[in-house]
């Protein structure tokens, strides 16, 4: 038989591993809030329903369609009343499709979509300018009831002027007409003209000193204040 000590060890084992996966699979159903931005779910005919429908590895959770790691590529917010996207709609960065019909959307939506780099099918109100325009879309077509603007455009290379970003840098995409010019390995500072890694150390150092500074300054003069009242 074995000792009373072991078979508590065990059951302790036990019990430990059933909560971990108790936790693991709550973490795992957790969704990015910007799926329940919205009451209701994805209706069975929309853009973003079929495409999920396509992809077996896919599925459609409140709002939004996910893959097997609860990425989201396929994000639907019509008829939702919303007057902009919200805070948290930049949780949506990684969609290829977006539908945002049926909402009275205000204001240019160019700098809500950065980052946006793999978006490929954005849906909007007919009244509501594609971001980034004619340049950043191969595709935009009018509607009845809303506008559809397909196909990304590389504004990398659809740019007429070559010198976009310095000498030691690169354009890089960063959502429907937005670009940024990341410096080459061994380059940072303005321009990327300063050479050699960026001064980590010095740059943190000055920081906290002058912190410190500024704090005991900020303290004797409250407490002369405090002396004096």
């Amino acid at each position: 038989m074995a000792p009373c000590g072991l078979g508590s060890s065990l059951s302790l084992v036990l019990w430990a591993a059933a909560l971990l996966f108790v936790l693991s699979v709550g973490t795992g159903l957790a969704l990015p809030e910007i799926c329940t931005q919205c009451p209701g779910s994805v209706q069975d005919l929309s853009e973003v329903a079929l495409y999920c429908k396509r992809t077996p590895e896919l599925t459609l959770q409140a709002r939004c369609c996910l893959n097997g790691e609860g990425t989201i590529l396929g994000l639907d917010l019509q008829n939702c009343s919303l007057k902009d996207p919200g805070p948290n709609f930049p949780q949506a960065h990684t969609a290829i499709i977006i539908d945002l019909q049926a909402n009275p959307l205000q204001g240019d939506l160019v700098n809500t979509f950065h980052g946006f780099t793999q978006l490929q099918t954005l849906i909007l109100p007919q009244d509501v300018n594609c971001p980034g325009g004619i340049n950043a879309w191969d595709t935009i077509t009018f509607y009845i009831n809303n506008q559809s603007c397909e196909g990304q455009r590389n504004i990398c290379n659809s740019t007429e002027d070559p010198e976009i970003c310095p000498e030691n840098g690169s354009c890089v995409p960063d959502g429907p007409g937005l670009l940024q010019c990341v410096c080459a390995d061994g380059f940072h500072g303005y321009k990327c003209v300063r050479q050699g890694s960026f001064p980590l150390f010095m740059f943190f150092g000055i920081l906290g000193s002058t912190t410190l500074s500024i704090s005991i300054l900020l303290w004797g003069t409250q407490r002369r204040k405090a002396k004096a009242s």
